[in-house]
């Protein structure tokens, strides 16, 4: 019988299924259908696969599903994987195809569309103008169990960089780069601005993965990111807490470098399989570092970046030149966000939102 698969989870899972999947589409039937729960968008990267999928409730899915068996792969609960013999991609292509032995590892194929890779090439170009940086770092600091609480950020999984970590990193780097930082959260305000650092606004996961294919480096955690880079080609230092190496990320990559702050300190924490708080709460602290994890992942880029000599940051040039300076747009005409801006105008367009928000409440 035919199969339907339904796939779920987070982005980087969603891109890491991907490899299976295309195989299975492409050697056991090119007409299977892949049902998106999450994330639709990331399939349609994929050239041999975004005919296939659907999204979850769309008209007619249940007339092309019905007669075949609907399977939901769930890597969390393959043997391989929480044993640690496969990363995630092993795992899809081990579940989907039906695989007793753990194969090599797939790449991730995608097909990045025009508006996206002129969007990412676009605002790195301006990121240079801006800051008269001539190589640009992507920074994801947080992962998906990340919150914010107030002026607290914090991960009780394990995964994502400490607030503290977050400012020496972009401190640090900043000397020599522009740093472009991929968060969906709001940083709290630094101690003082630094004009190198670049939030661009409003940005979705196809942006995302432009920017990241028009970057020069790629500093995360365990998070969506660092997939994007690996399919990308792109160099980049992972840093590993309360999650396996082996399962997550790709040591593999001789143009990646994996720092493993949780080694012979972590244990497995079974996701989707039972939930033990005790696990979790031993595991939360193993994204605290000391300094020379800090001073791995400074030199591990610099490494590969070297240390570039900048240049005078020159004014952008204005999309409508009839806002004149930028300072007040015409009358009757709504300011306009810029595509990205530096850390201090940025907290300050959130602080006046929201001022502009308590006035009109009132």
């Amino acid at each position: 019988m035919r199969k339907s698969f339904f796939i779920n989870g987070g982005a980087g899972r969603v891109l890491c299924s991907l490899p299976g999947l295309e195989w299975y589409q492409q050697n056991v039937d090119k007409d299977v259908v892949i049902i998106a729960e999450a994330w639709n968008e990331l399939f349609l990267v994929n050239k041999n696969l975004r005919h296939n999928v659907w999204p979850l409730g769309a008209k007619g899915l249940w007339d092309k599903i019905r007669d075949t068996e609907l399977i939901s792969p769930e890597p969390y609960r393959l043997n391989a994987y929480f044993n640690q013999r496969c990363n995630m991609i092993q795992a899809f292509d081990m579940l989907v195809n039906d695989l007793t032995e753990v194969p090599e590892s797939k790449d991730i194929n995608l097909d990045i569309n025009k508006v996206d890779q002129i969007h990412g090439h676009s605002m790195c170009d301006k990121i240079k103008m801006q800051t008269g940086k001539e190589k640009i770092v992507v920074f994801q600091p947080f992962g998906s169990g990340a919150k914010q609480d107030g002026r607290f950020i914090f991960d009780s999984s394990g995964r994502s960089f400490e607030l503290r970590d977050v400012y020496r990193i972009i401190d640090k780097l900043t000397e020599h780069y522009a740093v472009v930082i991929m968060s969906s959260i709001q940083l709290p305000p630094p101690e003082k601005p630094n004009s190198s650092v670049v939030i661009p606004n409003e940005t979705n996961l196809l942006q995302w993965m432009g920017i990241v294919n028009a970057c020069d480096y790629f500093v995360g955690c365990d998070s969506m990111g660092q997939h994007y880079a690996h399919a990308l080609n792109k160099p980049a230092t992972v840093v590993i807490g309360s999650t396996f190496p082996e399962n997550i990320t790709y040591p593999g990559n001789k143009d990646f470098t994996v720092i493993d702050a949780g080694k012979e300190k972590r244990q497995y924490m079974p996701f989707r399989v039972t939930m033990d708080w005790a696990l979790e709460r031993d595991n939360e602290d193993l994204m605290i570092f000391e300094d020379d994890v800090f001073d791995e992942i400074i030199s591990s880029v610099i490494k590969k970046l070297g240390k570039p000599k900048n240049k005078a940051p020159q004014q952008l040039p204005l999309a409508n030149p009839n806002q004149g300076d930028g300072c007040c747009p015409p009358t009757g005409v709504m300011p306009q966000r810029p595509i990205t801006q530096n850390f201090q105008n940025y907290l300050n367009m959130q602080n006046n939102d929201s001022k502009r928000s308590k006035r009109r409440r009132k």
